[in-house]
């Protein structure tokens, strides 16, 4: 019994001189700021698997897959975020993420990316999945085991300036 007294007294100590300094910075008209505020965006989005890595999107990826999941009422589910060993792929910096959007369609995905402040690459490839990063600004399909990269596929992405 003696050690919950003790353990009460010191949580109630604590809290007694946090207010009082609170109070004393209120006097003197001092903000309290935090130094490394950061918002996290993984709310936003959900993984296909627990393999998929994600912790290091940085924010603005982050907020690119919030704009997504606003415009289209739903969570995108990341496939495939951070891939250390894919070469000079943007993956490999953890600047991009393979995204599908369950019971929405293709081009409305694409659309919603396409809008997103900050959006660098979108890609799309035949299965359904799309890619977006925060690389240099360009978009591209990719169909076929041969590896064969078009741009008709984007068109409309193409009245918009990106290319």
């Amino acid at each position: 019994m003696r050690i919950f007294y003790r353990v009460a007294l010191s949580c109630f100590m604590t809290l007694c001189l946090t207010l009082s300094a609170t109070a004393q910075a209120a006097e003197k008209g001092e903000k309290r700021r935090s130094s490394s505020f950061k918002h996290d965006y993984s709310a936003y989005y959900t993984v296909q698997r627990v393999s998929v890595r994600t912790n290091c999107f940085p924010e603005k990826l982050g907020a690119i897959l919030a704009h997504i999941a606003k415009e289209t009422g739903k969570k995108p589910m990341v496939t495939s975020g951070h891939r250390p060993r894919s070469g000079t792929s943007q993956h490999s910096h953890c600047y991009a993420a393979d995204i599908r959007v369950p019971g929405v369609a293709e081009k409305r995905v694409l659309a919603a990316a396409a809008s997103a402040p900050g959006i660098g690459g979108i890609g799309r490839y035949c299965n359904g999945i799309v890619h977006v990063d925060v690389g240099p600004r360009r978009a591209w399909a990719h169909c076929g085991k041969g590896g064969k990269v078009g741009k008709g596929s984007l068109a409309s992405l193409k009245r918009r300036g990106k290319s």
